[in-house]
C-alpha cells in the first residue's frame, strides 16, 4: 500500500492502537478483576474477563480483516461503555465517545455517525429504563427531561469531537490525494526526464561516433572568424589528429593553411556575420600538416529567446571523392598516355575556336599530324618503346605551341594542333600555319633517344584553314584528315594545304565506297575472262577479272575500285565472291565441253584471313569444281609480312590441289630465295616489261632473264599484256611463254567466252575435215 493511502496510515494508527489499548487494557483489567473478585463481584468480574478476553484476541487477531477488526474493537467500546454507566455511573458516558471517534478516525464519517447515534440511543434508553442512574440537578431521576437533556449533551459532544476528527480525516485525505497525484506527476516527470537524459545521452554518444566530422563552435559577438571550438567528435579527432583539449577554445582558424582559399572564408565569415546557414568546399589541413578538402554545412543553433549561442559544423572529407573525380575528368578529357587532350575535349576547344573566328574574323588553323611507318617501329621494339616515342613526340610539340594553343592526340600516332587567333588575313594566317606545320615535321625529324637506341621518324602533315562559311569542327578536322593523307601520298614526309579539290576528290571517294558495298548485293558485279594462248595461240586457260558496271550503265575501271575495295577491307568478300564465280565458271565450261584452268586473283588481306583455307575447302565441296583447275595470282606483297607463315599457307593449299602464280612478277619484293620455298607453279611477267619489247633494249633483257630463270625453276610463264604482233613473235623466239592480252582476246563475260571457244572449235573440226 502506498505511503500516500489514508486507507494505509489508518492500518499504520490501528496497528499500534491496538498493542497500547492491549497493553493499557492488561494493567487495568487485571487488578480490576482481581478486586472485583476479592470482593465477590462475580457479574463484574465475568464481565471484565470476557472484555479482556476479546481485547486480547482482537490484539492477536492480526490476519483478520482489517475493517473486522475496527468494528470489533469500537464493538467493545461500546459494551464496555454500556457496562461502565450501568455498573459505575454517568461518568461512563466518555466510554461512548470512544467509538465515534476511532470510527471517524479508523473507518470514516459514516460509521462514526451511527456509532455516535448509538450512543445516544444506548444513553437515553438506559436513563429512561432507570438501568443507569443519569440525572441533572433540580429534576426528577429518571424523568425524560433529563434524559433527553443528557443525550443531547453527549451527541452535541460527540459530534463535535466526530465531525473534528472526521474533517480533520477527509482534509488529510485530500492532502494524501494531492500528495499522491503529486508524486505521481514527479514520477512521470522524473520517468520523462530520465528518458529525455538518455535520449541526449545517445544523442552526444551517436554525433561523437558519427562518420562525419562535427564541430560545435560557442558564437561570441565580435569578429564571426574567432569563434572558439567547444566540441569535436572522434570523426573530426581522427581525421585531424588533434585531441580534444588542443581544439577546445581554439578558433576554427587552427585548421586553415596555405592553400585554403581566402575568398571561400571570407565567404563563410560573411554569412556568419549575417548569422545565414553556409555550405562550403574548403582545404583543411591535419595536426601534422596534410591538406584536405572538406564539404562543409555551418548552421547557427539559437536559444528559445532567438539569440544565436552555438554554430553546428558538419564536414565530410571529399578528398578521395575530388581525387576520383580529377582521375575521372582526366579520363574522360586527356589522353591517358601523353597528357595531352584527347578527342573529346579537342572537339570542345575546335568548337569555341571555330565560334570565336568567326565571330571575331581572325583566321585559325588546325594541322593534322601522322608520324611516318610508326608502325614499323612500334612492332619491331615493342609498344614500350612505342608509347615512348608518342611521349616524347608530344613533349616536342607542346614546347612548339603558344600558350593560347592545343596540341591534343587523336588515338594511335596522329595528333592535331590547333593554332586560334593567327591573324585577320588569310594569306598571312596561312602562311604562319604553314611555317608552323614545317617547324612540326623538322622537330619530329630529329632522332629519338630510348633505351639507348636512336630512332628516326618523319611526319605526314595536313593544315586546315578557318573560318568558312558554313564550316563545322567536323568539317575542319576532316579537311585537316584529308590534307594530311595527300602528303602522305604524296611521299610523306610532308605537309599538304587543304584546298577545295581534295574534298572533291574525298567525296568521290565515299560515294564510290558506299557504292561499291552495294554493288554486290545489286548485281551490278561480273567476272569477265580473259583467255591466255599458247604459241599457236591455242587457249591454254583464262584470268577470271572483274568488272563493275553501275545500274546506270556506267563503268568503273578496276583500277579505280579494287584499291578502295582494299582500302576499306571490302575486298575480302569480294574475293570470296569471286572465287566461287571462278569455280562455277569453270563447270560450265567444263559442261560446254571446253574446260579451261582458270587464274583468281587473291588479294593479300584474303590470303591473311585466318579461315582463309577452310573457306576454299568449303566453296570447293559445295560447287564441286576440281582444285587442280583453279590458279591463285598472288602478288609480291604478300611476302613482305609473315613469310614463314604465308608459305606455310601456300603449302597447305597446294595439298589440296590449288596451284600459284606470282603476279606482276618484277615489280615487288626483289628477293629471290622465296622462289625456291613456295610451292609455285607459274610467273606472271608484268606488261610495263612487255609493252616497250622488243624495241627497248632494257625490257628485252629482263623479259628474257625472267623467262631463263623461270625454265631453270621448271615454272610456267605468263606474259600479260601483249597488244603486238611483234611482242608476241619476240616471246614466241624466247621460251614460248603462255600470251594473254588485247591480240588475242579481250576480257569478256563468260556466255561470250564460250561462244567464242565454240565457234573456234567448229573451226578447227571444219578445217580438220576431209
Amino acid at each position: 500500500m502506498a505511503f500516500n493511502d489514508i486507507a494505509h496510515w489508518r492500518n499504520q494508527i490501528f496497528s499500534p492502537l491496538m498493542s497500547a489499548v492491549a497493553a493499557l487494557g492488561t494493567v487495568v483489567a487485571v487488578p480490576s478483576i482481581a478486586l472485583v473478585i476479592h470482593r465477590g463481584f462475580w457479574g463484574v468480574a465475568v464481565f471484565d474477563i470476557i472484555a479482556f478476553a476479546w481485547l486480547l484476541g482482537l490484539w492477536r487477531a492480526k490476519g483478520l480483516p482489517y475493517r473486522v477488526r475496527v468494528i470489533n474493537l469500537l464493538a467493545l467500546m461500546f459494551v464496555i461503555g454500556i457496562a461502565m454507566m450501568v455498573t459505575v455511573g454517568p461518568i461512563s458516558q466518555v466510554f461512548l465517545l470512544v467509538p465515534p471517534i476511532l470510527g471517524a478516525i479508523l473507518l470514516g464519517p459514516w460509521p462514526a455517525a451511527l456509532a455516535l447515534a448509538s450512543g445516544g440511543v444506548a444513553i437515553l434508553t438506559l436513563s429512561l429504563t432507570g438501568h443507569a442512574r443519569l440525572y441533572v440537578t433540580g429534576t426528577q431521576d429518571y424523568a425524560l427531561l433529563p434524559s433527553l437533556i443528557l443525550t443531547l449533551n453527549f451527541l452535541c459532544i460527540g459530534a463535535m469531537l466526530t465531525f473534528s476528527c472526521s474533517i480533520l480525516l477527509q482534509r488529510l485525505t485530500r492532502s494524501l490525494t494531492d500528495l499522491r497525484d503529486y508524486a505521481e506527476s514527479l514520477q512521470q516527470g522524473r520517468g520523462e526526464l530520465a528518458a529525455l537524459n538518455g535520449e541526449l545521452r545517445l544523442q552526444a554518444t551517436a554525433m561523437a561516433r558519427l562518420s562525419e566530422m562535427v564541430l560545435i563552435a560557442e558564437s561570441r559577438p565580435g569578429s564571426a572568424a574567432e569563434q572558439p571550438i567547444i566540441f569535436a567528435n572522434d570523426a573530426f579527432l581522427r581525421r585531424t589528429g588533434y585531441t580534444r583539449e588542443e581544439l577546445v577554445g581554439q578558433s576554427m582558424r587552427l585548421l586553415h593553411g596555405p592553400l585554403t582559399e581566402a575568398h571561400e572564408v571570407q565567404r563563410i565569415v560573411e554569412a556568419m556575420r549575417r548569422l545565414e546557414p553556409v555550405k562550403a568546399e574548403i582545404m583543411n589541413y591535419t595536426k601534422s600538416g596534410e591538406a584536405y578538402l572538406v564539404e562543409m554545412e555551418m548552421v547557427p543553433f539559437a536559444d528559445e529567446d532567438g539569440a544565436n549561442t552555438h554554430w553546428v559544423v558538419v564536414g565530410h572529407d571529399i578528398t578521395e571523392r575530388k581525387r576520383a573525380a580529377d582521375a575521372i575528368h582526366s579520363l574522360a578529357f586527356y589522353d591517358v598516355l601523353t597528357g595531352l587532350p584527347n578527342r573529346r575535349l579537342l572537339m570542345d576547344r575546335l568548337e569555341h575556336m571555330l565560334a570565336a573566328a568567326q565571330r571575331d574574323g581572325r583566321c585559325g588553323a588546325v594541322i593534322f599530324i601522322d608520324l611516318d611507318h610508326f608502325k614499323y617501329i612500334n612492332d619491331a621494339r615493342g609498344h614500350a618503346t612505342g608509347d615512348s616515342m608518342l611521349r616524347k613526340a608530344a613533349q616536342r610539340l607542346t614546347r612548339l605551341v603558344r600558350v593560347d594553343d592545343t596540341v591534343a592526340r587523336l588515338g594511335g600516332d596522329e595528333f592535331v594542333v590547333l593554332l586560334p587567333n593567327l591573324a585577320h588575313d588569310v594569306e598571312q594566317a596561312t602562311r604562319t600555319a604553314l611555317t608552323m606545320a614545317e617547324r612540326i615535321g623538322e622537330a619530329v625529324r630529329q632522332s629519338f633517344e630510348i633505351d639507348g637506341q636512336s630512332y628516326n621518324s618523319s611526319a605526314s602533315i595536313g593544315v586546315a584553314m578557318l573560318p568558312r562559311p558554313g564550316q563545322t569542327v567536323h568539317d575542319l578536322l576532316r579537311e585537316a584528315d584529308i590534307a594530311m593523307y595527300r602528303a602522305k601520298a604524296a611521299g610523306r614526309n610532308g605537309v599538304a594545304l587543304f584546298e577545295a579539290t581534295m574534298r572533291a576528290d574525298v567525296e568521290r571517294r565515299l560515294t564510290m565506297e558506299r557504292d561499291l558495298s552495294m554493288a554486290l548485293e545489286n548485281g551490278e558485279l561480273q567476272m569477265h575472262l580473259q583467255l591466255q594462248v599458247s604459241q599457236d595461240e591455242t587457249p591454254v586457260g583464262a584470268e577470271m577479272l572483274m568488272r563493275w558496271r553501275r545500274a546506270d550503265g556506267s563503268s568503273v575501271p578496276p583500277d579505280v575500285f579494287i584499291p578502295v575495295a582494299e582500302a576499306t577491307g571490302m575486298i575480302v568478300p569480294l574475293g570470296r565472291w569471286a572465287l566461287h564465280q571462278a569455280c562455277l565458271a569453270w563447270l560450265r565450261l567444263d559442261a560446254m565441253g571446253t574446260p579451261l584452268p582458270l587464274s583468281v586473283n587473291v588479294s593479300p588481306s584474303q590470303f591473311r584471313q585466318p579461315d582463309f583455307v577452310a573457306e576454299v575447302r568449303a566453296i570447293l565441296a559445295e560447287t564441286g569444281a576440281p582444285a587442280a583447275q583453279l590458279i591463285f595470282e598472288v602478288t609480291e606483297g604478300l611476302l613482305i609480312e609473315n613469310l614463314d607463315a604465308t608459305i606455310e599457307r601456300m603449302h597447305e593449299l597446294a595439298l589440296m590441289g590449288i596451284r600459284f602464280s606470282i603476279d606482276d612478277f618484277g615489280t615487288g619484293y626483289s628477293n629471290l630465295a622465296y622462289l625456291k620455298r613456295m610451292p609455285l607453279y607459274e610467273l606472271k611477267i608484268d606488261k610495263s616489261f612487255i609493252h616497250d619489247t622488243p624495241a627497248d633494249a632494257n625490257g628485252r633483257a629482263i623479259v628474257q632473264s625472267i623467262l631463263a630463270m623461270a625454265g631453270h625453276l621448271g615454272l610456267r610463264v605468263v606474259a600479260e599484256g601483249v597488244e603486238t604482233q611483234a611482242q608476241a613473235t619476240f616471246l614466241s623466239e624466247h621460251g614460248s611463254p603462255g600470251m594473254q592480252g588485247y591480240l588475242f582476246s579481250r576480257p569478256a563475260p563468260l556466255n561470250d567466252v564460250i561462244a567464242l571457244l565454240g565457234e573456234r572449235n567448229e573451226a578447227l573440226q571444219a578445217g580438220a575435215a576431209p
